[in-house]
């Protein structure tokens, strides 16, 4: 099949940008094909202005596919949160996969950088799975709380029932606390219940909730895990659906990850920018 590559087209000083529009589990992202170098290298203006959701098309993040940065490469993944920061994120990795699949048919895996390095992707049934990087050093501080890096730091907060936190108000006790306020943290609320683990995610970046967040569930997997009350793989509820995550003890930390969950493509169009 031969490959598509979106291409601008100018008109009145003004470059029409095609995207598309995905989700994994409710995470919801623009992606643009940026192979071909169209748009700044330092995008995080249009970040903040195409994921506003009610002034731009809304989303939970930009995603840029751009040349491969290394041999064998697939792909480069540029992530970019709804406040134009960068960070590595598990389920926009997966969608952009998907992406790329659709855009060359090809439907084998697949390697790709992003900011905190290699990642393997490949199709499982009619899901993606993404390897995760090795996690090494949960850190359990005295309020009782864990912190686990994923690609981007998680804060895990057990409650009785994610359900029931009012979740901006009490998430942001955390983010914009002594420790955390300069460089941010997502907070996680969550709980081991009948063999899987319930969560509700607050995102630095986005600053509220989000429906599923990829980096978040494999951080509350690792925390089940950890706990004894998971092993070898754990399935975590969003509210914006199931996910799946494998891993392997690696002394005090966690190897193999891999993070598996649904995507789908929800509408594509185009936009524009200055040329």
């Amino acid at each position: 099949m031969r490959e598509k590559r979106a291409r601008p087209i100018f008109a009145d000083e003004m470059a029409i940008i095609p995207f598309a529009k995905w989700h994994g589990t409710g995470n919801d992202f623009i992606l643009v094909d940026d192979r071909g170098r169209m748009l700044p290298g330092d995008a995080s203006g249009l970040a903040r202005q195409w994921c506003r959701r009610h002034y731009g098309i809304g989303s939970d993040g930009l995603i840029l596919l751009r040349p491969p940065l290394a041999p064998g490469m697939a792909f480069h993944m540029e992530f970019l949160n709804p406040d134009g920061s960068r960070s590595f994120c598990g389920n926009g990795s997966r969608c952009a996969f998907a992406f790329h699949s659709k855009l060359t048919g090809q439907r084998g895996p697949a390697t790709f950088s992003a900011i905190d390095g290699a990642h393997t992707a490949t199709w499982a049934g009619g899901e993606v799975e993404v390897s995760m990087r090795d996690v090494y050093g949960l850190e359990r501080l005295q309020d009782g709380t864990v912190l686990i890096d994923t690609g981007s730091p998680h804060l895990m907060v057990e409650v009785p029932d994610p359900a029931l936190v009012d979740i901006v108000p009490e998430a942001r006790k955390f983010r914009y606390g002594s420790r955390f306020a300069k460089e941010g943290v997502n907070v996680n609320f969550v709980r081991r219940h009948q063999g899987h683990v319930d969560m509700r995610t607050y995102e630095r970046g986005v600053e509220a909730e989000t429906l599923s967040c990829g980096t978040g569930v494999t951080a509350a997997a690792l925390w089940a895990m950890a706990a004894g009350a998971a092993a070898g793989e754990c399935t975590v509820r969003t509210p914006g659906g199931l996910l799946h995550v494998l891993a392997r003890m690696a002394g005090q930390g966690f190897a193999g990850i891999a993070l598996q969950g649904p995507v789908q493509e929800v509408f594509q169009g185009t936009l524009e920018t200055e040329a």
